[in-house]
């Protein structure tokens, strides 16, 4: 499909859609209305019918924007779940948690450290870690807004800083193709010290956790948590189901473990780890960055739907019949999200493919004049503003790496890799609160969490360290790079907000201070 430069009305479906999301709290309609405007500006641009080329257009891009193995691996995860609560696997390991983990404050904590160690891919975080940690904090009154807030904040900020990862390898090749740098994978591992947004968010996430420290939506979330009302959207079958009382922990953790198991030995399968010969043979960080991510988690969810049929139905906690009945009746808790994430996909595919909405960003980029210590904190707002308005991080630092490595290098030799960092922080950012971006969605949906409650809980927070970052960044640009300048200005802006807006709340909203058991 011939792409059509649109200019400043590029920018008119993202935003159209994410202000109507968070004006109606409706977020497919909202979608779909961008996608419309969006396919509606490109047929008047092209010329076309404008209403059998706004609706070809928009059916065209759905059927080739959407991933339908991750389609698949999401609802294969809800089948999974479900057929786990059926034989009363999280019951159990709910009962179990709850003699080893003793406090609201540690089942958060322990919800961050397993989300931080599943680092080798966000999607694959966001709906395993949910999983697993839902049935322990439900037992401690923690509000599904936050819970999603700590899984969307170990997704994305954690990967992109994490040396095997799907993200490393895609940043590296980018980098490589700019023709500046013959090894991308060390100048990756350069901007970790100051991809200041992944850094601060992982900060953050723990500073909430030990200090109790919240802020707007999110303090009228835990509010109504400790009421009893956790905000789960749950589906009329999943809370009808029956759990059986003869479940253990293992029928909990097991299929689990066998899900990240079976999907790390595939992604190193398809990423050629196991090829004698091949680039990637027998290396670990050159199979996880050349895998199949999509394909190699179905099949991990595959294993996993398999495991548990073993484990459930020779020892007689549901018939064959009833596990297939629960597979089925999972995937439908999920059709919800998969209509969101499908639509996702499909508006930042208007931004990115039809209406060239990065490249209306760069030429800004290109027609500015400004000093040049502000060039990171001016790259960190762009990658944020363009990856927040198209939902995606890959998509955002492979337009703008290509862009800023020459421009920095020109202007600026000194700032060159703190402003490939503030792409990539930037790109993250996006990806991490955007309510169009797949983890966004993801993290609400592997904690069935409403998914406007999520962004409207997590934006406030998001927002509160992309301020930090943009002071960060323009201490970097003042200093020539100095990490440790950089970094302690950084982290001291992060604390000093967090505890002046919560004091600044509560004032507002007197009666209403957080609590962390």
């Amino acid at each position: 499909m011939e792409p059509y430069y649109a200019g400043w009305l590029s920018l008119v479906p993202p935003v159209l859609a994410i202000a109507l999301a968070l004006v109606s709290k409706e977020v497919v309609s909202s979608l779909l209305v961008g996608i419309m405007a969006g396919t509606f500006i490109y047929s008047m641009g092209m010329g076309l019918n404008p209403i059998a080329g706004t609706v070809g257009t928009a059916f065209d891009l759905m059927v080739g924007s959407a991933d339908l193995y991750i389609i698949l691996f999401v609802c294969m995860l809800g089948g999974l779940v479900f057929v786990i609560s059926m034989a009363g696997g999280s019951k159990a390991y709910g009962k179990w948690a709850a003699t080893k983990i003793k406090s609201k404050r540690l089942s958060l904590l322990a919800t961050a450290l397993l989300g931080i160690v599943i680092f080798i891919d966000d999607y694959f975080n966001c709906l395993t870690v949910g999983t697993v940690m839902k049935p322990l904090t439900d037992k401690y009154k923690v509000s599904r807004a936050k819970l999603a807030y700590i899984i969307d904040c170990t997704a994305a900020p954690v990967c992109i800083i994490a040396p095997i990862s799907s993200w490393a390898a895609a940043v590296g090749s980018n980098l490589e193709a700019t023709g500046y740098y013959q090894n991308g994978f060390e100048v990756f591992l350069s901007t970790i010290p100051l991809n200041l947004y992944a850094l601060l968010s992982i900060a953050m996430i723990f500073i909430i956790i030990l200090t109790g420290l919240d802020y707007g939506p999110m303090v009228d979330a835990e509010a109504m948590a400790a009421r009893g009302y956790l905000g789960a959207v749950k589906s009329e079958n999943e809370m009808l189901s029956e759990s059986s009382d003869r479940g253990t922990v293992a029928d909990m953790l097991l299929p689990i473990v066998l899900l990240i198991f079976f999907a790390i030995a595939a992604m190193l399968h398809t990423g050629g780890f196991f090829v004698p010969g091949g680039e990637s043979y027998m290396n670990l960080g050159s199979a996880f960055g050349s895998c199949e991510t999509s394909k190699s988690l179905v099949w991990g969810g595959f294993g996993a739907l398999a495991a548990a049929l073993v484990m459930f139905v020779p020892r007689g906690l549901m018939t064959f019949r009833q596990f297939m009945n629960g597979v089925t009746e999972g995937f439908k808790t999920m059709i919800p999200a998969c209509c969101i994430l499908f639509l996702a996909w499909t508006i930042g595919s208007v931004c990115r493919d039809i209406l060239q909405t990065p490249e209306f960003v760069s030429d800004c980029l290109a027609k500015a004049s400004f000093p040049i210590f502000l060039l990171p904190a001016i790259v960190f707002v762009i990658a944020a503003f363009l990856s927040f308005s198209t939902g995606t991080a890959w998509g955002t630092f492979s337009i703008l790496i290509p862009i800023i490595a020459p421009v920095a290098y020109a202007l600026a030799p000194q700032l060159l890799t703190v402003s490939l960092s503030a792409t990539l922080a930037g790109s993250v950012f996006g990806d991490n609160c955007s309510p169009i971006s797949d983890t966004t969605i993801l993290s609400s949906a592997g904690t069935e969490c409403n998914h406007i409650d999520h962004v409207t809980t997590q934006l406030p927070y998001a927002m509160t360290v992309a301020g930090c970052c943009f002071v960060g960044y323009i201490t970097a640009g003042l200093s020539g790079s100095n990490v440790i300048l950089t970094l302690s200005v950084s982290f001291a802006c992060l604390i000093i907000a967090i505890k002046f807006l919560h004091s600044y709340y509560l004032r507002k909203t007197p009666g209403k201070a957080g609590k962390q058991g």
